[in-house]
């Protein structure tokens, strides 16, 4: 039987004197922005939309719209896998902090928001590239995912987790292009119009082996839905700042990313199809080169795969093999 993997977690600030350190993925949207002569403005920039998207949000008691700031804290995620000493990056996420400057406190907010993982590029990058250059008209292998999801609720049921943090984290990403999304009567009063669609995304089933469900919710204000994955009861769970919290960072990082979807003009109709080809959007002030992300996606993939995936094969097939998967995280 294979001994316990050490997981240890690490905090840094993100703010406008950020840089990422060395075991960060360079295809993450927060290290992707701290890069080039642009990076102080790039960070100060999305900083100022982060607040000034949670203020419209959280506008009760706050008339002038200055009442709150947000703090964001990037959390690494390491895996000793032979507890030599020698760990891996497994997961990078955000912690957002709500500064309250009318009562003058500080409020937990959102933990989990982006989510970055050379495992996810090493199976999106490597494997079912492979897969699909052998086999074009194929589903994704039946396996696609397994160990990264037992690696993530692994991680979540481990003692570092549970000692710095109290809640399961939320995960905001965007919804896929490949789905048509229709719009419910249902209304959250902070989450938006929920948005439902008939079949899930590969990105939806990878999530899931993750222990996690997603929702799809428009915001007020908001051009398209967002795809929240979550462990447990979004709507009841978690606060009304920390889902704004979740809401105001994630989608400033989208109109960053994805501006044809999350910065367009018009917003989504009772029935949508997000697409990146759509013509009427806006751009941010804030430069980003999504050609050479979606280049570094396939490089993080190898790097994995030399420096987790084949050096630890034995040891990870083995533990797997013995994990228990939970359908939703404890």
């Amino acid at each position: 039987m294979t001994k316990p993997f050490a997981c240890s977690i690490k905090h840094i600030r993100f703010d406008e004197n950020y840089q990422p350190a060395s075991s960060t993925r360079m295809t993450t949207n927060f290290a992707n922005l701290a890069r080039g002569e642009q990076r102080e403005d790039n960070l100060r920039k999305a900083l100022t939309m982060i607040n000034n998207r949670f203020n419209a949000l959280a506008h009760w008691d706050n008339p002038n719209a200055d009442r709150y700031s947000v703090e964001v804290d990037i959390v690494s995620a390491n895996m000793d896998i032979e507890g030599n000493g020698d760990a891996f990056p497994v997961i990078e996420m955000l912690q957002t902090t709500i500064v309250d400057h009318k009562e003058n406190k500080r409020i937990n907010g959102m933990v989990g928001n982006s989510f970055s993982s050379y495992v996810r590029d090493y199976d999106f990058s490597v494997v079912l590239l492979e897969h699909f250059n052998k086999n074009p008209n194929a589903k994704a292998p039946d396996d696609f995912g397994d160990l990264h999801g037992k690696l993530f609720q692994y991680l979540l049921n481990s003692e570092a987790y549970k000692a710095n943090f109290n809640k399961q984290p939320v995960i905001c990403l965007s919804v896929s292009t490949s789905k048509t999304y229709y719009r419910t009567t249902n209304v959250h009063p902070v989450l938006g119009v929920e948005y439902q669609q008939n079949e899930y995304s590969l990105t939806d089933d990878y999530f899931h082996k993750m222990g996690l469900t997603v929702r799809y919710f428009k915001p007020e204000g908001s051009a398209a839905p967002l795809a929240f994955y979550f462990a447990g009861d979004l709507t009841s769970d978690y606060t009304d700042l920390e889902l704004i919290s979740a809401i105001s960072t994630m989608e400033t990082f989208q109109k960053i990313y994805r501006p044809e979807i999350y910065n367009a003009n018009s917003s989504a109709g009772q029935v949508y199809q997000p697409s990146l080809k759509y013509q009427d959007y806006s751009l941010t002030q804030i430069v980003y080169d999504r050609e050479e992300r979606s280049q570094m996606a396939v490089k993080q993939g190898k790097f994995t795969e030399t420096h987790f995936i084949k050096p630890y094969q034995d040891i990870l097939e083995a533990w797997a093999a013995n994990y228990a998967v939970n359908e939703n995280v404890a």
